[in-house]
């Protein structure tokens, strides 16, 4: 992994916390890890921690980045300098030739980017540079709404603690379900997958909401899911016209009332499915959706996933579930 002064410090110890726990059969470490820098020993992350490289990068020989299975790289305020070093650059690029995956954490992919890795690749970052690395590098396509993506050889995740959930599915590809399942549930997380999850929540999306008045409106929305979110009433509430209201919530939020209200209510459907046992039909309604056909559609458009086969795939604990699989999911389940 290649770090650097002003990395995120979470950019490096959750992926790194969790490939160390990662063990094979016989009970051995899965993965050999080695934090690299600029330059060998102490650099500063930008929250103030120390964290040590235990080489510099020219250090490093083409004969032993050939032996690399993984490089990674992370983000974090350095970026912004590191993507004008041409030594930094040209290491990464010399890296990725040669090692089997490359990986970018977060604003990683702002260096991924300038070393030309990600060219008419599909990429994600952090939700706050996506505008940035767009702009450019316009020759990326930028995912807003995801968590990590893989192309080819290489993988991009979102911000900071996404990292964690790209890490766990390098877990799976490289050793089994199970063993990164493991994983997730010792440090309480959902175990991921490509696709599976959407990076903004309506509850994240409210946490951002300057204006009192459309913040309220959001609070509301996302505490009654069932109510009546039409704009009209959603208008009403926030005793405005229906037009300037509409205007005022997109721009507050970058969401239309209608996304926003479909987010929240994907937010509820998604809790009830992890966390307890009732059936779809009954998720829908209380949901807000009405019908699970509604329901179903929401799942595929923002999840690409069915909420039987999400249920299959997120729910925290094993209890009894009723009429949780569908006849038309049942062959996807493996």
């Amino acid at each position: 992994m290649l770090g650097f002064e002003d990395a995120q410090i979470l950019d490096v110890t959750g992926p790194f916390q969790i490939l160390e726990a990662a063990r094979t059969k016989a009970g051995e470490p899965a993965y050999e890890l080695e934090l690299v820098a600029p330059e060998k020993g102490a650099f500063r992350t930008s929250c103030g921690l120390t964290l040590t490289a235990s080489r510099g990068i020219d250090e490093m020989t083409d004969e032993e980045l050939g032996h690399v299975h993984s490089f990674m790289v992370v983000g974090g305020q350095g970026t912004r300098r590191l993507v004008q070093d041409a030594r930094v650059i040209s290491f990464i690029q010399r890296a990725s030739a040669k090692a089997r995956r490359t990986v970018s954490i977060c604003t990683g992919a702002l260096l991924l980017a300038g070393a030309g890795l990600l060219d008419g690749k599909r990429v994600a970052t952090h939700w706050a540079f996506a505008g940035t690395l767009r702009r450019d590098f316009p020759r990326i396509e930028v995912d807003d709404d995801a968590i990590y993506l893989r192309q080819g050889k290489v993988w991009t995740s979102a911000g900071v603690t996404a990292g964690m959930d790209l890490a766990l599915a390098l877990v799976e590809e490289d050793l089994d379900r199970e063993t990164a399942l493991a994983i997730a549930r010792h440090l309480v997380m959902f175990l991921m997958r490509p696709g599976g999850q959407s990076q903004f929540s309506a509850q994240l999306a409210a946490q951002a909401v300057e204006d009192e008045r459309i913040a309220r409106i959001c609070a509301h929305i996302v505490e009654t899911p069932r109510g009546d979110l039409s704009v009209p009433s959603l208008a009403a509430r926030a005793n405005m016209s229906e037009r300037t209201f509409a205007r005022r919530f997109t721009e507050a939020t970058g969401l239309t009332p209608a996304h926003f209200v479909e987010r929240a209510r994907l937010d509820e459907a998604r809790r009830q499915l992890t966390e307890g046992a009732l059936p779809i039909e009954t998720v829908a309604h209380q949901a807000g959706f009405g019908q699970a056909e509604r329901m179903r559609r929401a799942f595929l458009r923002h999840l690409g996933v069915t909420p039987n086969r999400y249920r299959e795939r997120f729910r925290t604990a094993k209890r009894p579930i009723a009429n949780s699989i569908a006849p038309e999911d049942r062959r996807h389940v493996s």
